[in-house]
């Protein structure tokens, strides 16, 4: 069992609920996002936008590894950092599009 963290885009949410099921069923503790603003059109403060960055890379802290939700190839640049973030802390990136989820939602 792994503490996997996802990071992505908050505007891909049904891909979010896809892999968070999907490694969740595979026995894996999962942490995600506290909801998704972009897809959700929910508007937060700049104050707000750093506080939830602090808290995600928290999250990193908190596992074993990442998952980043990269539909089509798109990573954004907070995505970006998170990535960095973790591989900085030698932790395993895995991503989406290289999955088998890719392709079923």
């Amino acid at each position: 069992m792994k503490v996997i963290t996802l990071c992505g885009s908050t505007r891909f949410k049904p891909q979010f609920e896809q892999a968070s099921t999907a490694l969740t069923l595979q026995g894996h503790v999962v942490l995600t996002v506290g909801f998704f603003e972009k897809s959700e059109n929910i508007q937060v403060t700049p104050e707000q936008e750093a506080m939830f960055e602090k808290i995600h890379l928290r999250k990193i802290d908190m596992a074993d590894e990442i998952f980043v939700i990269d539909v089509d190839g798109y990573i954004g640049q907070s995505t970006r950092k998170e990535i960095e973030y973790a591989q900085a802390k030698g932790m395993p990136v895995n991503y989406y599009s290289q999955s088998d989820l890719a392709g079923q939602v």
